[in-house]
């Protein structure tokens, strides 16, 4: 299994410390290299396929479907939206994939709180990092869907320190493609037109890259 590179500057400290000290404190050099492995797991970065529709829409993070509501977000432009709510505990994958294929029209950092990531508000008040992606298709390029607008907002939360996006204006992403790892908690939000159909509830949990999350319907193009 491969992890994210910002695993290292927290688990490395926990391993060096814990082999200095293995000798003469078995039981204490024992437990720090244990934590390092703990820590490790929050960066843990799973293999994950899709191969179906190349209209759906994919989770872009793991974790539970805590709320799915109709809002009004200027970062996909005037109008109501569609918003997908995942909630990532501490013992779910932390890395995000890009949801779809295309090219990255925007990208930017908000400074903010670190409330408890399952509060209601924590998407507006909590430090985050949106990303929007323009889509395309390789396979498909006059499917109706191409040139749609969707969004992936990675939000910190009570325990992570720090959202961190690889993605920048003018990528050209594929759909599951790493885009960044929020550092422990925390919660990602999927904003998509609203004449996409949601195909998750609340209560479902979901697998970066490979769960169907949403899809475009005829009557909404």
């Amino acid at each position: 299994m491969k992890f994210a590179k910002e695993a290292w500057p927290f688990v490395l400290p926990f391993v060096l410390l814990g082999a200095l000290l293995i000798l003469p404190y078995p039981y204490l050099g024992t437990v720090l290299i244990l934590i390092g492995g703990l820590v490790l797991l929050f960066f843990r970065d799973p293999k994950r396929r899709y191969d179906g529709d190349p209209a759906i829409v994919l989770a872009a993070a793991d974790g539970l479907v805590t709320g799915i509501e109709s809002v009004e977000d200027e970062i996909l432009g005037p109008g109501t939206h569609q918003r997908v709510v995942t909630f990532l505990s501490a013992f779910d994958v932390h890395v995000q994939r890009a949801s779809v294929a295309g090219e990255v029209i925007s990208s930017k950092l908000k400074r903010g709180l670190k409330v408890a990531a399952f509060r209601h508000d924590a998407g507006e008040v909590n430090e985050s990092h949106t990303s929007v992606i323009r889509r395309s298709s390789k396979d498909t390029p006059d499917a109706p869907f191409v040139g749609d607008l969707i969004a992936i907002r990675q939000i910190s939360g009570l325990m992570a320190r720090r959202v961190v996006c690889y993605l920048e204006v003018g990528d050209v992403v594929e759909q599951g493609q790493l885009m960044g790892v929020i550092k422990f908690g925390s919660r990602v939000d999927l904003i998509l037109p609203s004449g996409y159909e949601v195909l998750v509830k609340k209560g479902d949990r979901l697998r970066n890259g490979e769960t169907p999350v949403a899809r475009p319907t005829p009557a909404g193009h």
